[in-house]
Formats: structure tokens, sequence, C-alpha cells
């Protein structure tokens, strides 16, 4: 069956004959026309011969009178040349029915005039005037039979189009077309690839299961974080198995008219067992796949009925079609039951986050064809990217090579490998972004704060770099990677965790003794942390070793609007003095760490200043005191105050100077938002 799409969709989808591009065309042929008619009214070729002057009959009767004239020829009957005795030829013209020469007479030219001049007459050509007659005659006519002709094909189109409107529209790639991706391109999913192996064996070799009694599972549902490469994967099936394979959008089912999305359903697995074996593909099943029973639709609503095509024709009465189906989705929490049941989805293939191991392989696929210099280090790449996806480390690629091809090199070296990192992950450097002097200190004391407890804590990440170079939204940033991946975390990681997000502030009251905007999101971020260890993972020793709520944290209708929560009032205002208990007290413990260590918050805010960036080797040399800078405090930028507008009969008053800081520091500034 052919996907090619009908007239009426080309015509802009309207399927109208005064669609843009038919009233282009109709302009057209209406130019053409006048165009013609003006060349053939106004462009004829005159048939006064070159050299001949047109003269009146006053002029013709003199002539004759004189004896100037040698000769007289008519042609046509409307065209008198007349050929003078000085070798000139004149030429009138006279109507079909006028006597030329009793209109001669009329002007005193007598019959002795006549004897004196050669008289002929000649048939004229008529061949101009058919022309004309013809093209008037033929030309209108054709135009209209031409529109007749387009508009009737449009109306066929449209009805082509309603009639159409049920079908799948499934894109459908065959033997000779198959799509040329194999296994070999998919790295970092080995366990995904041995589930998927028998699905390409079954389709291979059918008759060695059937032998054997077995069944191949109908469904595959592969289920992972956004890019993790479940497409890809599902290409890489047909490609091995030389399959046709038919892919398709969950949301493509559905439609504004009810019963369309259940049409389109029965039409593609139609189409899928035409060509069986085959591969149906849907992806992004969950926008069709919902849980059903919300009573928010009724039975009539059209996901429910698309949904309940997708039951049948998966495992109906029609048993051995050869057909299997792989769908991919980020949420298998919110799927109807019956899709996950034997005979359906009945294989689950986990497609998570590659580890360091598989990483390495995604890089080595994406850097295939690219020129690496001889510092790149796939390897020390994979082991800083913790978390990153497979399409995180192509895009890092990729960044990296637009980055060399904007500093016209001719390979892509480790620091365009190390700057694309930063730019996927914070987003790119802001060095337009005017930050003054007063906010660049804050700025600076404040990932101090968050680099030294990284440093000093016993379950932190470990600082990779520093900098108060504004990237993306945040105005600076701490750089902190995992040495290895991390599975299992416990109470004493989480902790310090929040006390490292807690840096920031805590340095910020030290040595501003006020606070700024700019911990915004570390606050979020230790309070969010201090709420999982008590709702999800039982970590708090007053409310003892259980969960509360679902942890879903999304709104999905049909399972999260209506479900009550499984706690009481009671618990959770325990669960909000809990966390508060929490974030407090990792707050003085982060506040009690960097008061013992405030020499290094000054010399490493100083470093800062001076070089905006500070690299791991340097910071953990200045950590051990093997190197050597200024521990002194930064001279902060004095604050600006306003008088007061002087009042009627009052005198004028001078505020307060601010006292010092309890420290020993200068005085704190106003609050200034330093961005996020």
């Amino acid at each position: 069956m052919s996907n090619k799409p009908s007239d009426s969709q080309n015509n802009n989808g309207n399927g109208s004959p005064f669609s843009n591009k038919n009233a282009q065309r109709i302009w057209l042929a209406l130019g053409v026309v006048v165009l013609l008619a003006f060349i053939i009214i106004f462009g004829q070729p005159s048939s006064v011969p070159r050299g001949s002057t047109t003269i009146t009959l006053d002029d013709f009767a003199g002539y004759l009178r004189d004896g100037r004239v040698q000769s007289i020829t008519v042609r046509g009957g409307t065209d008198v040349f007349v050929q003078l005795t000085n070798g000139n030829t004149a030429y009138y013209y006279k109507e079909r029915e006028t006597d030329l020469f009793a209109a001669l007479q009329t002007f005193g030219v007598t019959n002795d005039h006549f004897r004196r001049v050669e008289f002929s007459e000649r048939q004229g050509d008529n061949t101009s005037g058919l022309l004309l007659q013809l093209l008037i005659a033929v030309v209108p006519t054709l135009i209209i039979v031409w529109l007749l002709w387009r508009m009737m094909r449009s109306v066929r189109g449209s009805q082509d189009q309603a009639l159409s409107f049920g079908r799948s529209r499934a894109r459908v790639v065959r033997d000779m077309e198959r799509p040329q991706v194999t296994f070999a391109d998919v790295a970092g999913s080995e366990e995904a690839k041995q589930e998927l192996a028998e699905v390409v064996e079954f389709l291979k070799e059918p008759e060695k299961f059937i032998r054997l009694g077995a069944r191949i599972p109908k469904g595959v549902l592969m289920v992972g974080p956004p890019g993790t490469g479940k497409t890809l994967m599902a290409r890489a099936v047909a490609g091995e198995a030389g399959v046709p394979f038919f892919s398709i959008s969950g949301s493509e089912f559905v439609e504004m008219f009810v019963g369309v999305g259940a049409s389109r359903v029965r039409d593609l697995f139609e189409r899928a067992k035409a060509e069986a074996p085959s591969i149906v593909f849907v992806d992004e099943i969950d926008a069709v796949g919902r849980h059903r029973g919300a009573g928010l639709g009724g039975g009539h609503d059209e996901r429910e009925q698309t949904l309940n095509q997708i039951l049948v024709e998966m495992d109906g009465f029609e048993t051995g079609t050869n057909v299997i189906v792989i769908a991919a989705t980020n949420r298998p929490d919110i799927l109807d039951p019956a899709l996950l049941r034997p005979g359906r989805f009945d294989r689950k293939v986990v497609m998570d986050n590659p580890d360091v191991k598989g990483r390495l392989e995604i890089l080595k696929v994406h850097a295939k064809g690219k020129p690496l210099a001889s510092d790149v280090d796939l390897e020390a790449i994979a082991r800083i990217t913790p978390g990153f996806s497979g399409a995180d480390l192509e895009n890092l690629i990729n960044e990296a090579a637009i980055l060399a091809a904007r500093r016209n090199k001719k390979s892509i070296s480790m620091s365009e490998m190390q700057e694309s990192m930063e730019r996927v992950v914070m987003g790119p450097e802001r060095k337009t972004r005017v930050i003054s002097e007063k906010e660049k200190v804050q700025i600076a004391y404040h990932e101090a704060g968050h680099a030294i407890l990284h440093h000093l804590l016993d379950y932190a990440n470990p600082v990779h770099k520093i900098t108060i170079v504004p990237r993306g939204r945040a105005g600076g940033y701490v750089m902190s990677l995992p040495e290895t991946d991390i599975f299992l975390k416990s109470k004493e990681q989480f902790e310090d965790q929040i006390v490292a997000a807690m840096g920031g502030r805590a340095a910020e009251d030290i040595i501003f003794n006020q606070f700024t905007t700019g911990a915004s999101s570390d606050l979020q971020h230790a309070t969010n942390l201090a709420r999982m260890m008590i709702t999800q993972f039982g970590m708090s020793d007053l409310l003892g070793p259980r969960t509360f709520g679902n942890g879903s944290g999304s709104l999905f209708l049909g399972r999260d609007l209506y479900e009550q929560r499984d706690y009481s009032e009671q618990a959770a205002i325990e669960i909000d003095n809990e966390v508060k208990r929490i974030v407090t007290a990792c707050y003085e413990r982060a506040k009690a760490m960097l008061l013992e260590n405030k020499d290094k918050l000054h010399q490493i805010s100083r470093l800062l200043i001076d070089q905006e960036t500070i690299e791991r080797t340097t910071f953990e040399e200045l950590m051990n005191g093997t190197l050597d800078v200024d521990a002194s405090p930064l001279p902060l930028p004095p604050r600006t105050t306003k008088r007061p507008t002087p009042q009627p009969n009052k005198p004028a008053q001078t505020p307060p100077s601010a006292p010092p800081a309890s420290d020993g520091s200068l005085p704190g500034f106003a609050p200034q938002p330093a961005g996020d």
C-alpha cells in the first residue's frame, strides 16, 4: 500500500481549488491569455510594405489628376497599392463595400485619367484573420476545460482524504530500504540487546521456536528515561531482522473525532499482518495507554476507544500473526494493567542511563569520523559524566565539534570536550553579563563555601572545577563529580549532600552577616533531599521506617487526580518539623566547618577574583597548604546610601552608621539578586 499523499493533501491540506497553489496557476493562465490577446490584437504585422506612405483619398485623386500614378493594385478588396512615376509606393486602405472608382470620380478624376494607369486586382492573405478567430474561439474554451478539470480533481482528492481519514499514518520501511542500523551501532545497552536478540532470532527463524512449542512474546515494552536510545534500539531490531518496520507515535492515533484512533489501529495491524513477519513500533505509548477508569471521559472517550482496540489487536481472537509490537515509554507507572499482562506486553526491557563502561562505548560510537586530537581522553570524559544518557553524550561530542569549528581548528581537543560538557550541564558562558564588583565578591565567597565543604566532607563528591564566570542562569558554580557510579546511598551521604548545599548560604552569613537570593536553588535542593529521606527512604528516627505518599510528584489523569495521601494531618506536621530539623542541623554543621576554615574561605575567594576559575589540582594544592595565597579578607566595596528627602519644617536626618559585624568582617550589603 502506497504512502504517497493524495492531491488534496498537496493543496495545502484543504482540498480547495482556490488554495494558494491553484490560485497561482489560475493567475498564471490568465496572464498568458491576456498577453496573447495583446500580441494578437496590437502586435499583428502590418500589411503596408516598407518604404511606402499611407495616403488619403484626396491625395490619391490628386496623384491621378496630375498623371503621377503609374499603376494601381488592389489586394484583398481593401488594400490599395499605388505605384508612382517617381518610383515610390503609396498605400491607401478602403472599405470592402466602397467603390474605389466612384469615390475617385467625386474628387474630379475622369475616365481619361484612368486610361493612362495600369490597373490590377489580386486575392488577399487572410491567414492572420483566421488565426485570430481561431485563437479567440479555442483559447477560452481550453482555459474553461482546464479549470473544470482542476476543480474535479480537487473534489476527488477531498473525497479520497475523507475516505482515508481513518487509515494509519505509520511510516513503513521494507526489505530493500530497511534501517541501516544494527546492534553494533547501539552501545551501552548490552542487557537490552540480549533481551531483544530472541525477537530477532524469532523473526529470522520462526520454525525453530514453533517446533519446540515456544511462543515468542507478542509485545516488548522498552522503559527508560528520555535519551537512552529506545527508538534507536527498535530500529536496530528491524535492521538485524531485515523485516518491514512500521513506526508511529502514540499521539498520532488520537483525533478530535471518536473512533478515528481505533480505525487507525485496525488499519495499522492489517498492513503489518499483510507483510508479516514484521515489527510495529509505537513510540510514546503512554499517550494512548494510560490507566483507564478515571471517570473523566466515559465509554465514548477517544483515548479509551483506541486503547481497547490496541488490546484486542495484540491478543484477541486472531493468533499466530507473526507481528511483534515494540513500544517505548518513560512513564510505565501510568500504563493500563491490561497492556502489561502476559500475551500483550509480556516482556519489559529496561534501558537506563549507561554506566562508565557504557558511556565509554557510546562516546567511541559517536566519535567515529570526527578528528580527535591526541590529548582527548574518552575514558576520562566517561568518568566525569555520570548520569548522562546516550543523547547527552551524542550532544556533548557534537557541541565539541561545533566549538572546534568555531575556533577554526582542524581537530577536536580536550578543551573543547571539557567546555562542551559544561555547556550541556550548565548552559553556555555569559561573558557579556555585567556583574558589579560587590556581586562578584559575594559570588566568590558563595562558591568558596561550597567547594570547601565538598573537600572536607567524607561522602561529598570531589571538586572538579570552581568558577565565578556566569553560565546559563547561574552566576557561578562548583562542579563536583563522583569518582564512580553510585547506585545505593546511605543516610550519611544524604546528610553530607545537604551540608555541602548549605555551604554558599553559610559563607554569606559568616562574611556578610546577611543572606542573598543566590542560595535559592541550594535551599530547594536541600529541602527536597531532606523530604526524600523522610517520605521515601524511611531515614528518620522520629517517624520510623515507613514511606509517606506514593512519591510520584506528578499529576496524571486517571491515577493521581483523586488519590488521597496515606498519612494524617498530624503526620504531615511531623514531616515538616523533621525536614526543618534536618536542614537546620546541616546548616549549623556547615557554618561551623567554614568558621574553622575561614582562612581557606578568604584564600579561595581571593584566587577566584584574580583568576575567575580554579581547576581541581590548584584547589587541592590550596586546601593541602602547598599553594601560598594571601588569607586576608577581600576588600569589600562600600555600600552606597541615599539621604532621605528633607520634610517641610523638619531638619534632614543623617542615617546612623552600620555597626561592625560580630566576626570582624566588614558590614553586610543590601540584598541583591545574584541570579539563580
